[in-house]
């Protein structure tokens, strides 16, 4: 008489069935290693407040640190227009990363601006999606220009200052 396959323990010697308890735990284990995988790789993120409430203490104090780290005092002559006090970098949040820079240009620099670009405003346009090219809109509502760079002495300095405190070379 045929026999099928035997599927008891005895079948593999030197092999014992493994509890109910040892199977949980190694699943749960298993699934902890893939989960620490996928958000050590950015797969999967833990959910961050959005920035509405207040922070904490801890980190108000940080952020109080980091922007009395980066002020500095009056500022030294860079070709500049006038002179811009004491410049120092504010922290406003780090997500999205965005800072102010105070004093960053001087009055006299702020009004050179203005006066070289008064007189050559044009109202902004947005791109057509099926040309290409710019149109006008009636939902835009202001008006702006561009500057050559490197234009002059100031433009120079205003660049080289936007370089260094951008990290970003000119």
């Amino acid at each position: 008489m045929a026999r099928g396959p035997l599927r008891s323990a005895r079948a593999f010697p030197g092999r014992r069935p493994r509890s109910l308890g040892t199977l949980v735990l190694a699943t749960l284990l298993t699934l902890s290693v893939v989960l620490l995988l996928l958000l050590a790789l950015g797969v999967l993120s833990l959910p961050v407040p959005s920035g509405t409430g207040k922070p904490s203490a801890a980190v108000e104090r940080r952020l109080e640190d980091a922007s009395l780290a980066t002020k500095a005092g009056p500022s030294e002559s860079d070709d500049g227009l006038g002179q811009r006090g004491e410049q120092w970098t504010e922290v406003l949040s780090w997500e999205p990363r965005a800072f102010l820079y105070h004093n960053f240009l001087s009055k006299e620099e702020c009004e050179y601006l203005i006066d070289l670009a008064k007189p050559h405003m044009a109202k902004s346009t947005v791109v057509d999606s099926t040309t290409g090219k710019s149109k006008d809109s009636r939902v835009r509502t202001s008006s702006g220009m561009f500057l050559r760079r490197g234009r002059d002495k100031v433009i120079q300095a205003i660049e080289k200052r936007i370089a260094d405190f951008t990290f970003i070379p000119a």
